[in-house]
C-alpha cells in the first residue's frame, strides 16, 4: 500500500470506527482541531496512563503535577517565548500555500537520506551475510556524497536560523531547487518569522483586562513549581517532575491530521540534576525513553534518533526520537539538556531564589535540567497508523484489523453470546459484571458471530469471549485472540487469569 493511500485509510478508519472526529463537524469543522471519539478517548487515556505509570510509578524520584493552563504573563517573557517562539514561514506565490521553511529543507535532506539507504539496501542484497554496512557507509562514493550533502545543508540552515538570517534560508531553498510539494512551483516569497502563541484576556472589563497567553508548552508549569515540589516532597537531586496536559500553538502550517494541531496534549518530564552531570542523564534518558517505545512492540526499525544541528536557546544538547509515520520519519519525542536556563530566567524575572541546597556538596546551586517531551496526539497517531493492517486470510477472504498493543486497546475483551436466547445473554452479562471492575469490556449480540469478530478486529479488541450452548453444560467459553485468530476453550473461572497474563502493566513494562 502506498504511503499516501495508507494515510488516507488511517484517517478514514479513525472516523468510521469512532476514534477521531473533526471538531464542530456539523459546522464544517475547525482547521487542525479534532475531537477524540468514544474509542479514541479510551486509546488516548491508555497511552497517557502507560506513560504516567512508567515515568512516575517506576521511578521513586519522580513525582507528577497538574499545573494550570493560564499562567502569569511574565512567565512567557522569562521563558523566551514572547521574543523567540517563532516558526520561519514561506509562501508560494503561485499556489498561495504556506510552508515552514525549515521543514521544506529537512524534507529535502530526508530524500538524500533515502537515496543513501537505497544504495545500502542494494549492497546488502548483493553481498548477503558478508556485507559490512559500516565500511560501506564510510567508503561508498554515492553514500558518502549523500551523507555529506545532508550534513552540510542542515548545518547551514541551523547557522542561518541561529543568526536570524532568513534571507539565506530563502537562498538555500532556491539553490536546492525546492519546489512547492503540491504544485511544483518554485516561486517563493521571503521567509518571515511568525509567533505561535495564542493571546487571550483575563478580567471582567475590556479596559482593565490583563493580556495572557494560552500556554504553548507544559514545561513552564513545572519550572515555576520547582521549589514548591522540592520542599513539600522533600526531594533530593536528582529528581523529576512529570506532567501531562493541553498546550496551544497557533500553527499556520497545520497539516497531516493529528500530527500537528493547534490544541494538543503533551507528556513531559523535567529531571533536575547537578551542574556538570547533565550529559550523563541526557544519555540515560535517551536510552530509557527509546526502550519505553520499544516495549510496545511497534518495530525497532520504525524508530531512529535525530541529533539537532540547531539548538533551542535554552539547550546544550538535543535529540529527537523519530517514528516512521505513513508520511515518513518525523519527530515523536524530544530529549533536551536545557541547562539551568529556565530556573535562572525565572529567578531573574520573579526575584525569587530557585535553588537547591545540596548537603553532600554543602552548597546551593541552580540545578540543570534534562527534559523528555512527547506529544500524546503524535503517540496516538504512531500507534494507530502502525497497528492498522489489511490481511488476506487462508480462505482468500480479507480482514481489516487494528493490531494495537493489547495494553493500550480501548476495549480489552468483547463478550458475545452465540444466540440471543436460551439463557446465553444472561451468562455473557454475568461474565461482563465480573470483568468490568478490572477492564473495559463490551457486550455484543448483534449479527452473526463472524461479523462480530470482524467488528472487534477493526476497533482493536484483543480478545473475544463467546458463550455458546456448551457453556451451559461445562462452564467453559471460547476465547479468540485477535492477532492470530486462534481459538481455545477455557473455563469461565480462568478468564480473569488469562486476561491478567496478557494485560498486566508488569508484563509490558518490566
Amino acid at each position: 500500500m502506498a504511503n499516501e493511500d495508507k494515510f488516507k485509510k488511517v484517517i478514514g478508519h479513525a472516523k468510521e470506527y469512532g476514534f477521531i472526529f473533526a471538531s464542530s463537524e456539523i459546522y464544517d469543522g475547525l482547521s487542525a482541531v479534532y475531537d477524540y471519539a468514544q474509542n479514541g478517548v479510551e486509546l488516548k487515556n491508555n497511552i497517557r496512563d502507560y506513560w504516567w505509570r512508567s515515568m512516575v510509578y517506576m521511578h521513586q524520584n519522580i513525582v507528577g503535577i497538574d499545573a494550570a493552563i493560564l499562567m502569569h504573563p511574565t512567565t512567557w517573557k522569562a521563558s523566551g517565548h514572547v521574543d523567540a517562539f517563532n516558526d520561519p514561514l514561506i509562501d508560494n506565490k503561485d499556489s498561495k500555500k504556506r510552508y515552514r521553511a525549515d521543514v521544506l529543507i529537512e524534507d529535502y535532506c530526508e530524500k538524500l537520506n533515502k537515496k543513501a539507504q537505497k544504495e545500502i539496501a542494494k549492497a546488502k542484497k548483493r553481498f548477503g551475510d558478508s556485507f559490512d554496512e559500516k565500511q560501506f557507509v564510510e567508503t561508498n562514493p554515492r553514500v558518502v556524497k549523500y551523507k555529506a550533502q545532508q550534513k552540510q545543508i542542515l548545518e547551514r540552515m541551523a547557522k542561518s536560523l541561529d543568526a536570524d538570517d532568513l534571507a539565506d534560508v530563502k537562498t538555500l531553498i532556491e539553490e536546492l531547487g525546492i519546489a512547492d510539494p503540491e504544485t511544483g512551483s518554485k516561486n517563493w516569497t521571503d521567509v518571515k518569522q511568525f509567533n505561535l502563541m495564542f493571546g487571550t484576556k483575563l478580567g471582567a472589563s475590556a479596559d482593565s483586562a490583563t493580556d495572557l497567553y494560552l500556554r504553548p508548552e507544559t514545561a513552564q508549569g513545572i519550572f515555576v513549581n520547582f521549589l514548591n515540589v522540592q520542599k513539600t516532597g522533600r526531594m533530593k537531586i536528582p529528581f523529576g517532575i512529570a506532567q501531562t496536559g493541553k498546550a496551544f500553538r497557533n500553527e499556520i502550517v497545520a497539516r497531516q491530521f493529528i500530527f500537528r494541531m493547534r490544541e494538543f496534549e503533551q507528556m513531559e518530564m523535567q529531571f533536575f540534576v547537578r551542574p556538570g552531570e547533565e550529559m550523563k542523564w541526557y544519555e540515560y534518558w535517551k536510552e530509557t525513553r527509546l526502550n519505553w517505545h520499544l516495549s510496545l512492540g511497534l518495530g525497532k526499525e520504525n524508530y531512529r534518533f535525530h541529533d539537532h544541528e540547531k539548538l533551542a536557546h535554552y539547550a546544550n544538547a538535543a535529540a529527537d526520537i523519530e517514528f516512521n509515520f505513513p508520511f515518513g520519519f518525523k519527530e515523536l519525542e524530544g530529549i533536551h539538556s536545557r541547562t539551568d536556563f529556565d530556573l535562572k530566567a525565572h529567578e531573574e524575572f520573579s526575584g525569587k531564589k530557585l535553588q537547591f541546597f545540596d548537603p553532600e556538596l554543602n552548597k546551593n546551586y541552580v540545578p540543570y535540567v534534562v527534559e523528555t517531551s512527547i506529544g500524546l496526539d503524535r503517540m496516538f497517531l504512531a500507534v494507530f497508523s502502525n497497528s492498522l493492517k489489511e490481511e488476506t486470510l487462508e480462505d482468500g477472504s480479507s480482514r481489516v484489523v487494528l493490531k494495537l498493543p493489547a495494553i493500550l486497546a480501548p476495549v480489552k475483551a468483547a463478550v458475545l453470546p452465540l444466540v440471543k436466547k436460551d439463557g446465553l445473554p444472561e451468562i455473557a452479562q454475568s461474565i461482563i459484571d465480573d470483568l468490568k471492575y478490572d477492564y473495559n469490556v463490551q457486550y455484543d449480540e448483534k449479527d452473526a458471530v463472524g461479523r462480530r469478530y470482524r467488528r472487534q478486529d477493526a476497533v482493536g479488541t484483543p480478545f473475544c469471549i463467546t458463550v455458546d450452548h456448551q457453556t451451559k453444560e461445562d462452564q467453559t467459553v471460547t476465547i479468540r485472540y485477535r492477532d492470530t485468530m486462534k481459538q481455545e476453550r477455557i473455563a469461565i473461572s480462568e478468564i480473569g487469569k488469562v486476561l491478567y497474563n496478557e494485560l498486566s502493566f508488569k508484563k509490558w513494562l518490566k
